[in-house]
């Protein structure tokens, strides 16, 4: 987060293709789950963060069109402030930008993200009137 907005990225492949959602991606050998953050921020969007606090942790079951399941993700949802850096969509990223949290929920999400967001909102919210993401 920065100035009152949210970091959203649309994806360019599945899960959640063509949807809005935070940037994020899989941990790699021996790396932390906030080293992960980091440099998934960096590769997806150009930008250096400081990973601040956890915020939610979720799992994500998805089945293909028979029930056969496809993907299990465990998502670990953290705070982050904006460092440095310009942002641009970047990996497998088709488009990046900063959404006021007002308006968030109009655009089309993914549905772990939008689950996250409607728990989440007011822990966000008050990180963001505290100045804790600028």
């Amino acid at each position: 987060m920065h100035d009152g907005k949210i970091l959203l990225v649309k994806r360019g492949s599945e899960p959640g293709k063509g949807k809005w959602s935070i940037p994020g991606g899989l941990v790699e050998l021996g790396e932390t789950v906030k080293e992960t953050v980091v440099r998934e921020v960096k590769e997806e969007t150009g930008l250096d963060v400081d990973v601040r606090n956890l915020i939610d942790v979720v799992d994500n079951l998805e089945t293909d069109g028979k029930g056969k399941l496809r993907y299990h993700f465990i998502i670990i949802d953290f705070l982050a402030s904006l460092k440095q850096g310009s942002l641009k969509a970047e990996s497998d990223i088709v488009e990046a930008k900063w959404v006021p949290l007002t308006r968030v929920e109009k655009l089309n999400l993914t549905g772990t993200f939008r689950e996250f967001f409607e728990r989440n909102r007011q822990t966000l919210q008050r990180a963001s009137d505290r100045g804790a993401t600028s």
